[in-house]
């Protein structure tokens, strides 16, 4: 069994660089959709069954075009969303990326409970997404082929060291994950374990 946490393609938010990790009508760019194709097309080596997908437009319409190319269903899981900025929504002044990068600096330095105003904390973030992916763990051991995870840079930065054994923030640093990029999990008697990777960019 595999799970490929996969990101999304290059959006018009992040071209525009405005904060969009809620359901603002952020869609792919054109270059963002050939990046999903072929991230679909490097996919296939892993034999997926299925897609799950942040409910984040520019992921939801990475998702669909993965299964649409690969022929697979796909469902949305609101546990791969990014992680919530609150007030910052929306914006892309300054000030407000100020703020965006000054949160992660929290997190470093171990303060998991920060959060911008009406956002989460990492915490939060820890609460969603681990019991989720514990869950695919325990309802797919065993079957053949691989799960498709579509979410975002900022979730997986944070998240994946928490999920896959011997992924810390150095090894996240040293192999990135850029727009479609993706983190291939196997499940070993140990845990999941990293096994490969792909950087688009």
């Amino acid at each position: 069994m595999h799970i490929l946490f996969c990101r999304h393609g290059e959006s018009e938010a992040n071209v525009a660089r405005v904060i969009s990790n809620r359901d603002l009508p952020h869609h792919l760019t054109a270059e963002g959709r050939r990046q999903a194709a072929r991230l679909a097309a490097w996919l296939c080596a892993w034999t997926p069954q299925r897609v799950l997908t942040s409910p984040v437009p520019r992921a939801v319409e990475t998702a669909e075009i993965i299964s649409g190319q690969l022929g697979l269903p796909c469902e949305i899981a609101p546990a791969l969303r990014e992680y919530d900025c609150g007030v910052l929504e929306g914006r892309g002044d300054e000030e407000a990326w100020a703020l965006h990068r000054a949160l992660p600096e929290e997190w470093r330095a171990g303060r998991h409970d920060r959060r911008l105003p009406g956002g989460e904390s990492l915490n939060d973030v820890r609460a969603r997404f681990v019991p989720f992916v514990e869950g695919l763990v325990a309802r797919h051991r065993g079957l053949p082929g691989g799960l498709v995870l579509v979410g975002h840079g900022g979730l997986y930065r944070w998240m994946l060291p928490e999920v896959l054994r011997g992924v810390d923030a150095a090894a996240f640093e040293a192999h990135g994950l850029g727009y479609a990029g993706c983190w291939v999990a196997e499940l070993t008697d140990g845990g999941l374990e990293c096994v490969a990777w792909r950087d688009e960019e």
